[in-house]
């Protein structure tokens, strides 16, 4: 699939930290009991890769995405360990040319219209927005409608679920990350019954350019 289509799925992408391997298989069941199918994986624990594994093979329709890529063997190992889709936090000429040659579906990140022009150079329309209430939130996403009219986002940063309708409301956003839905925290303690609950309030959600 693109990464149009995939995005497409889901108004909001949960992102994910997962610091025990253990709970993998339990949040992927959480996550999809709630009714969200398109999930990202942080890669800031040493077991992100073994949790990408265990939460495909316990919830096997679930398109898990690693995000927090930032080097071209992060983007291999990825790769390696069957990743739907890549995220990466900001770009780079280095890194979004070796996106591109890895062919994984890729949201690259950016925060400003220079970065976000050298990712649609390189092929990529879809990009992520990053952090976004920091950079200017959706304000400063409506400024960009006019000058780069063919871009579309994944705004992520800070957002809540009080804060994601106005997001999706624009026509340049085809989704949002949050990592509301289950923080570490959450996660640490094995919430999941709270899980599912953010699950379902966010697939509940839905965007006007989905």
């Amino acid at each position: 699939m693109k990464i149009e289509e995939i995005i497409a799925k889901a108004a909001v992408i949960p992102v994910l930290e997962v610091a025990d391997i253990e709970t993998a298989a339990p949040l992927a069941d959480a996550l999809k009991a709630g009714g969200l199918s398109v999930i990202e994986l942080t890669l800031r624990t040493p077991c992100a890769f073994e949790a990408l594994a265990a939460m495909k093979e316990t919830e096997p329709s679930l398109i898990v995405g690693m995000g927090t890529i930032r080097t071209p063997d992060d983007i291999d190992q990825a790769v390696e360990h069957e990743a739907d889709f890549l995220v990466t936090p900001g770009v780079s000429e280095r890194l979004l040319a070796a996106l591109r040659e890895a062919g994984t579906p890729a949201l690259p990140g950016i925060a400003t219209p220079g970065e976000a022009m050298m990712a649609a150079e390189a092929g990529f329309l879809a990009q992520k927005f990053f952090p976004a209430e920091p950079a200017g939130g959706v304000p400063y996403l409506r400024s960009l409608i006019g000058p780069l009219p063919d871009l579309k986002f994944c705004p992520t940063g800070n957002i809540t679920p009080d804060k994601a309708p106005a997001y999706l409301e624009l026509p340049n956003v085809l989704c949002v990350g949050g990592s509301w839905i289950a923080t570490k925290e959450m996660i640490a303690k094995g919430d999941w019954e709270v899980i599912t609950r953010n699950a379902a309030r966010a697939a509940s959600l839905k965007s006007r350019s989905a």
